[in-house]
């Protein structure tokens, strides 16, 4: 075949490969149209057709949110095309449909197509199973209640599009919806008659159908016969989510989750500010203020916002992904009735993401929110930045298509020979009237059309060369797999009692061959629990016990203390630092509230973490006393933890359940000090003082106000009114914070390290504190160089800091050739990728910048490898066209980890993208909270974490665990075991299916190659179904490879999962041939010793059953004990299932040929009497066994004893040293044998002897710290940790923007490593090194002398 028409065809194949079905059903719908949402005004006249209907773009999507796959409509066709993907179910359908003709018929047709039926349906039913999962959780989502203006004349002129019917909703029995009425929130069914249920989810609540906004509307908004007696007066309706239109006035109270992206109209707190809980879009758990639009503020009440004088509309863009933009304004209505009837004058207020509350977010220390919805369902922001429900494969399965197409292949070559030498020789017989091709002249049997009958009666004959029933049995194996994660104890977290779920049940072996592990941070690696540790003041270090929790007693120095400084009225302004607290103020004006406790009675607040220090408490008591003999200090001990208890922005709260004082935080941080002074005595209860005098503060907020709008030189009259605060300032002391890792993520990450896995982070929280977590979870190595590229206005380009990272970090890899750009390894096979890139070592070298009097030279020198920071800005870039995304993924894959920050949950899903699609290397992405969804979507196996922020990210998940740390053991036990498992039934299944095949293939030398059967055919049906079927399902349940504790103590074998080296093809043609030679052996040798001498003792020829069930029982006993060959663990259960078949077959004969005619005639009665007495059927069965397995057996004999893997040894020592310590062993051999990355050799050429002595002799270098390089301004800098001034927007970071921006050069010294090819590094990736075994290590050992 010419090359052009060779890549066509591969290029079609691709194509067909690469269709997805969900291109059919799921409409890939546009962002929503740019709107303007009308509040108390008719709609404009050109918003209308000429039939009075709302135009298209002008009708807005509903507030349903749908993540499931299937309606009741579309389950039946979508689920058949998805299962059609499979080559072999298309080519049981034909055969099924072949044998519907009675020319081709075997026997009855509807059994013919009974075991496809059979197969159908079970997946499918596991499919709708796990699909109506997800209906139930969106239902419960949709249903929420909420609510909605309604009465008072209030009309919604916006016009919203009809709601999706689903899948579930159909389903809801009659007899819920009848108690819909009983008390529960529902919607006005005049507005949605369809959704008057609400199903069982829905919360019981004893509030009426109506909600008023005071007590005297709520007294007198009911009566005696019922509560509508004035039912215009304006009130809130209580409804559910999906029924929740554009311009609608929404109310929301306290911990309620926002149903839609709103605008803020009013709020219950002073100044209309509101506290709201990101964790499901950004995993924050902080919270953040949002303000009300200020020219809406006096919309306080239902009544205010149906009031018609309220007439404005609200002028948006079109839906966006960016969760941090908005460009809108409030247009509010000319006074002029001219100007109003044309669309024109009224004042335009700004509106930006500040006044917005986004859906998924969750409102906090805030009593009630009225807001205005602007953008509903697909249009908001957090379900734009989530994708559809994906239909993964594993990858196992997609590489048996390529298999099952080789095997049709060889079916059609085999149906094409016989159905050509059938023809030929019925050309060469017929004239010689052969008695067999009697009247074959007609026009349906002659020789030539006999030819293609016989074509399409081989391929009914040789059909199980492709087998069905192994789909079935992959499915089968893979929920027992399912099963054993979910009742596996290791992975279960104790706390809770949750256990790990596996929600889609076929893509357990793909957790075995992962490569890069995506990876939220917040909720995810961390609890974003803040802890303080540590303290200096005055020169002294304070270091709090770190084993101190909540349920710890307070010390009891700090009670003195309290009541002393925190609670008296008359704090010194000065001695208190010019606190600038900003915590919410109660509206003490407001005489309708409800009482609150005095916070001075309350008993202190008490964090997961208490922080203690002996040395503290004794030099708080000697401060408080008057005769403290060094009062310097006792002024520097009040002075520190009195900034700490009162400047922050920290709101006070009291617990519903216990009554103690809660703090309430906008960054973790901050409640941890705030915590850290309450629990040395210094206890912050809320505001009640004002630390500058009134009269002064609104001076001083006026000259800021008009600072923050001046036109020219803003930023320095801002800078000029602030000093007027901060001045005079001295410094007090220093605090030492952890963010709280979850238990066992370091040594998780470590592992999955050793694994050869790459483990990148993305994440929402800035740079800085990024980099901190990295260090932290041993992402980030001490001895690590850290690249960062950021996206600023100030520093290079984005693509100039690429290209700059890759000249001086990489110039060996030649990233920037034409061919690295468009190397092929961006679309080669996944499983050459990660080999590539793990052989390949790079050497380190020195740079010079002519910096190093400011940020230090050493970058590039450390041993550990480069790590790449990148934050969002910088990744809007590089994934902005192909030149930028191929850079960036060859900078990225020579780094140890990447850490992206300040991502939004776009832009994590494009990250998986980039590098599942570019390097075709298998992906995992973990996350706790919607706002991973998107990118858990993305990957080929999603975990979902079952934390604090929700289920949103378990819900789309395909596993659901309860911690990070038990990644490792289901990737790395239950990963490895059933990709191997999975791997060897499967190849193991081809095999059984080409020994019996072959088998028939022989004897069409000998039947005139009529597409006859040797074997009886009922032996042929029940092949699949009883005498072979439990070896491989044996295999892939219970076999093990290596004991679970082994793997989990040596990572490093993970990498023959990742590697793929137990599925592939050439592992596929390996068995293959296992099987034609073994029906070669068993049909020759048994049919010569047969058909030579007869085995009869009368002296009779033997018919063709006689010797055949001999060919059949030695063919399954063949195969079973081949199965068993390839079983690495041999159980009670595997010995049990290698029988079983055995047996039966045994006993069918037995049965089968001694039914007599009289019952139903069998064309097999009688033979007991020729078959057992037989000796040749006694001698062939143990001779051909023994032949037939002898090639395989020699051969993993020899490989196990002369040539063994790691897997072998480690089998070797787990059977013969049980008690052998491998972890201390291997702990050992790293540390012994750990040399520094390096680079692949280069011209020039260093010892590494010579490079360690250098590093020696600079004491600038300190290797216990990474190195960072920023290549936006060309800072190098040893890593000390987070630093204020160095965040996003620092005056450390402004002044290196400002300065050091240009591009500089230096001088290279290259360092390269010795030269590798060496007898030590042959089995480079081994464990050789660790636990070398002597070639013959099998060999049996010399008795000792005295036993001689």
């Amino acid at each position: 075949m010419a090359p052009a028409a060779l890549a066509s065809v591969v290029n079609a194949y691709n194509k067909l490969a690469a269709f997805n079905v969900e291109n059919l059903f799921v409409r890939k719908r546009e962002p929503g149209p740019q709107r303007t949402i009308f509040i108390n005004e008719n709609l404009p006249l050109d918003y209308h057709d000429h039939k009075g209907r709302v135009k298209p773009e002008h009708v807005y999507c509903t507030n349903q949110v749908i993540t499931s796959k299937y309606t009741i409509l579309t389950f039946l066709p979508r689920n058949l095309l998805e299962q059609f993907r499979r080559v072999a179910n298309v080519f049981f359908l034909g055969i099924a449909i072949l044998q519907f003709f009675p020319k081709f018929s075997t026997i009855s047709p509807g059994l013919v197509i009974l075991p496809l039926l059979i197969v159908l349906g079970i997946t499918a039913l596991k499919d709708g199973y796990e699909d109506v999962k997800r209906h139930q959780s969106d239902r419960q989502v949709n249903h929420t209640p909420i609510r909605i203006l309604s009465g008072g004349g209030w009309v919604n002129p916006n016009t919203t599009g009809n709601k999706s019917r689903t899948f579930v909703r159909g389903l809801i029995p009659t007899r819920n919806r009848a108690h819909a009425k009983k008390g529960q929130l529902v919607n006005d069914s005049s507005k949605a008659p369809d959704t008057q249920s609400i199903g069982t989810e829905q919360t019981q609540v004893d509030n009426p159908e109506h909600e008023y906004d005071d007590v005297h509307e709520h007294e007198h908004g009911h009566h005696l016969f019922g509560h509508h007696e004035h039912p215009s007066r304006a009130h809130w309706r209580h409804g559910i989510w999906e029924d929740i239109r554009v311009g609608d006035f929404v109310k929301i109270k306290d911990h309620e989750s926002l149903p839609a992206d709103i605008l803020i109209c009013a709020t219950s707190e002073d100044e209309n500010v509101a506290f709201v809980e990101t964790k499901n879009l950004d995993g924050e758990t902080n919270l953040k203020s949002r303000n009300a639009c200020p020219a809406l503020t006096h919309l306080r009440s239902a009544a205010d916002c149906a009031d018609i004088r309220n007439r404005y509309r609200i002028e948006a863009d079109r839906p966006d992904v960016n969760m941090y933009k908005l460009n809108a304004a409030l247009v509010l209505d000319s006074k002029d009735p001219t100007e109003r009837e044309k669309g024109t004058g009224g004042e335009t207020h700004p509106i930006d993401m500040q006044m917005t509350l986004l859906r998924g977010t969750v409102l906090r220390n805030t009593r009630w929110v009225i807001g205005i919805v602007m953008y509903t369902g697909e249009d908001t922001r957090i379900v734009m930045n989530s994708g559809g429900t994906p239909s993964k494969r594993s990858k196992v399965e997609r590489q048996m298509n390529p298999q099952v197409f080789i095997n049709l292949i060889i079916l059609a070559i085999m149906a094409t020979v016989c159905g050509i030498v059938d023809s030929v020789l019925e050309h060469q017989e017929y004239p010689r009237s052969a008695p067999w091709l009697y009247n074959d002249n007609l026009s349906d049997d002659n020789p030539s059309i006999n030819g293609l009958v016989t074509w399409a009666f081989a391929l009914i004959t040789f059909q199980n060369i492709v087998p069905i029933s192994l789909y079935i049995s992959i499915e089968f194996v893979r929920t027992c797999q399912a099963a054993f994660i979910y009742f596996d104890s290791e992975i279960c977290y104790d706390k809770t009692g949750q256990a790990t779920l596996a929600r889609s049940w076929n893509l357990s072996d793909d957790l075995g061959q992962i490569e890069y592990i995506f990876s939220d941070k917040t909720g995810t690696l961390t609890q974003n629990s803040m802890i303080f540790r540590q303290c200096s003041i005055a020169g002294k270090v304070y270091r709090g016990d770190p084993d101190t929790d909540a349920d710890a007693e307070a010390p009891p120095a700090t009670t003195a203390v309290e009541s002393k400084i925190v609670l008296d009225s008359k704090i010194d302004a000065k001695s208190s630092s010019s606190s600038s607290s900003t915590a919410a103020r109660e509206d003490t004006n407001n005489k309708k509230r409800m009482s609150i406790p005095d916070p001075i009675n309350l008993p202190a607040p008490r964090g997961a973490h208490r922080f203690a220090c002996d040395s503290l408490s004794d030099d708080l008591v000697s401060a408080a006393h008057t005769s403290d003999p060094d009062p310097a200090r006792a002024r520097a001990l009040h002075g520190f933890f009195s900034v700490l208890a009162l400047c922050h922005t920290v709101l006070t709260g009291t617990n519903s359940e216990t009554g103690a004082l809660e703090y309430k935080a906008q960054s973790p941080d901050e409640a941890a000090l705030v915590q850290a002074a309450a629990d040395v005595g210094y206890v912050f209860r809320g505001r009640d003082v004002d630390v500058i005098p009134e009269a002064e503060y609104e001076a001083w907020s006026e000259r800021y106000h008009a600072a923050t709008v001046a036109m020219d030189k803003r930023d320095e009259q801002i800078e000029a009114v602030s000093d007027e605060l901060e001045h005079d300032l001295r410094l007090l002391g220093a605090t030492a914070i952890e963010d709280r890792l979850q238990e066992g993520v370091p040594e998780a990450i470590e592992d999955l390290k050793r694994a050869g896995i790459k483990v990148w982070v993305a994440t929402g929280d800035k740079l800085e504190t990024a980099i901190a977590i990295g260090h932290s979870t041993n992402l980030i190595g001490r001895d690590s160089n850290i690249i960062v590229i950021r996206g600023s206005n100030d520093g290079r380009p984005v693509y100039q800091q690429m290209v700059h990272a890759a000249e001086e970090f990489f110039p060996e890899a030649d990233l920037l050739s034409d061919e690295a750009m468009n190397r092929p390894s961006f679309t080669a096979p996944r499983a050459s990728t990660s080999s590539r890139t793990d052989d390949i070592q790079y050497p380190l070298r020195r740079i010079e910048t002519g910096l190093s009097s400011i940020v230090g030279s050493n970058n590039g020198d450390r041993p550990g490898g480069f790590v790449l920071v990148i934050d969002g800005a910088a990744l809007e870039h590089a994934l902005s066209d192909d030149e930028n995304k191929r850079l960036l993924l060859s900078l990225a894959i020579q780094c140890q980890g990447v850490i992206c920050c300040r991502v939004s949950p776009l832009q994590k899903a494009l990250i998986v993208r980039l590098v599942k699609n570019g390097l075709g290397a298998m992906t995992l992405a973990i996350g706790d909270g919607a706002n991973d969804v998107s990118m858990i979507q993305s990957a080929d196996v999603g975990v979902g974490i079952s934390g604090e922020e929700g289920l949103q990210a378990v819900n789309s998940a395909d596993y659901a665990i309860a911690q990070f740390r038990f990644l490792k053991r289901l990737l790395l036990v239950h990963g490895h075991w059933s990709y191997a498992r999975n791997g060897n039934m499967i190849l193991n299944f081809f095999y059984k299916n080409v020994v019996c095949i072959g088998v028939l293939w022989w004897f069409q030398i000998y039947c005139a190659w009529s597409a006859n059967y040797v074997f009886e055919y009922t032996y042929l049906i029940f092949w699949n179904s009883f005498w072979t079927i439990a070896p491989v399902i044996a295999i892939g349940i219970f076999d093990r490879i290596v004991d679970a504790h082994v793997l989990m103590d040596l990572p490093e074998l993970y990498r023959y999962g990742r590697e793929g080296r137990w599925f592939g093809l050439k592992w596929f043609s390996m068995y293959m041939l296992d099987g034609v030679v073994q029906s070669a052996i068993i049909f020759f040798l048994i049919l010569y010793t047969y058909v030579s001498i007869s085995s009869r003792s009368d002296g009779w020829q033997v018919t063709l059953y006689e010797f055949s069930t001999t060919m059949v029982i030695s063919t399954t006993i063949v195969a079973n004990l081949f199965n068993g060959l390839n079983t690495t663990a041999w159980t009670g259960w595997v010995f049990f299932a290698v029988l079983i078949g055995i047996v039966l077959i045994l006993l069918y004969t037995v049965v089968y040929a001694a039914i007599s005619p009289g019952w139903f005639v069998t064309t097999m009665w009688g033979y007991n009497h020729y078959l057992w007495p037989s000796a040749y059927f006694w001698l062939c069965l143990p001779l051909t066994v023994c032949l037939a397995l002898a090639p395989r057996y020699i051969s993993k004999a020899w490989k196990f004893g002369f040539a063994p893997d790691d897997i072998d040894i480690m089998r070797y020592i787990r059977k013969m040293e049980p008690e052998r310590d491998l972890t201390k062993e291997a702990y050992i051999a790293r540390t012994s044998c750990a040399r520094p990355l390096a680079r692949p050799p280069s011209s020039r050429r260093t010892s590494r002897t010579s490079f360690t002595s250098e590093l020696q002799a600079r004491p600038s270098i300190d290797l216990r710290n990474a190195s960072r390089t920023d290549m936006s301004t060309g800072m190098r800098s040893v890593h000390r940790g987070f630093d204020f001034s160095t965040e996003e927007g620092g005056v450390a970071m402004q002044r290196m923007q400002t300065n050091l921006s240009e591009r500089r050069a230096s001088d290279r010294n290259l360092a390269s490593a010795t030269d590798q090819n060496t007898r030590s590094n042959r089995r480079h990736g081994t464990l050789g090194h660790i636990f070398s075994t002597r070639r013959g290590f099998l060999r049996k050992k010399p008795a000792p002398a005295e036993d001689r």
